[in-house]
């Protein structure tokens, strides 16, 4: 992998498991200065030595001000964020009848509201250098629908607008703001909803995995190190008239 030519500070949210400690190991692996940013000090701490992330930071993103604290503290231990990954949420299922105004704004709280909070604390650093990356984990329930998952879809589409809103506001300043929209992910996530599927129903696990799978026309998950893949491309000098975009990862599904 080649090396950014100058380590950049990159703060990944949502940075201990799955796709977010991916990426956040993709860009340590470019020789960038990254902050994990996990749910819990035990869990940031445990990605950060394990990757050789340069600091962990901590918070319920759902709470505004330990998400300001903790990017205050990322900022003061590493300097400005010049990248920032927004990558934590949340995925809740319900079907019509269990979907209220609650559950709509449970999944708002959780998957665009930190959204919003993040970019607003990084972007001043950025509008001064001239320069920063913006890059939103939406996911492909931000393109499409599904069944069983409105509230959350509904989220995921809130981020891909408020990117490309933001994409146009921004775009003489120096910074893009993008999304990444992957399926369904090879994740400790998914395991866990096929487990519980499994338990809820008595299927074989074979079988609940084709429900999975058979949105993608590859016919198989997606991998986090895809993902990754593409959002150091997005961070990367070559992308820098890439801006407002929601890039699909999800083997032709969209």
């Amino acid at each position: 992998m080649q090396k950014s030519a100058d380590p950049r500070h990159v703060l990944v949210t949502g940075a201990s498991r799955g796709i977010g400690r991916a990426i956040a190991a993709a860009f340590v692996a470019s020789g960038d200065a990254v902050t994990v940013l996990g749910r819990t000090r035990a869990s940031a701490e445990a990605a950060r030595n394990e990757i050789g992330a340069r600091h962990a930071v901590w918070a319920d993103v759902t709470d505004e001000q330990a998400l300001l604290a903790a990017i205050e503290a990322a900022s003061s231990a590493s300097g400005p964020v010049q990248v920032l990954v927004n990558n934590a949420g949340g995925a809740d299922t319900a079907p019509l009848s269990r979907t209220d105004a609650a559950l709509l704004r449970k999944m708002m709280a959780v998957n665009v509201e930190p959204v919003l909070t993040a970019m607003r604390a990084v972007f001043p650093a950025m509008r001064e250098a001239g320069w920063g990356r913006v890059i939103n984990i939406a996911s492909t329930a931000g393109l499409k629908g599904y069944p069983y998952v409105s509230a959350y879809c509904a989220a995921k589409h809130a981020v891909v607008g408020l990117t490309r809103a933001l994409a146009l506001e921004l775009a003489q300043t120096g910074v893009t703001v993008n999304a990444i929209c992957p399926g369904y992910t090879d994740t400790d996530l998914v395991t866990g909803a096929i487990d519980r599927l499994i338990a809820r129903t008595g299927r074989d696990r074979a079988s609940l995995m084709q429900e999975f799978t058979r949105h993608n026309p590859q016919g198989r998950l997606v991998t986090p190190e895809e993902v990754a893949a593409t959002a150091l491309w997005m961070a990367s000098a070559g992308a820098a008239a890439v801006t407002g975009q929601a890039i699909s990862v999800s083997g032709g599904e969209i």
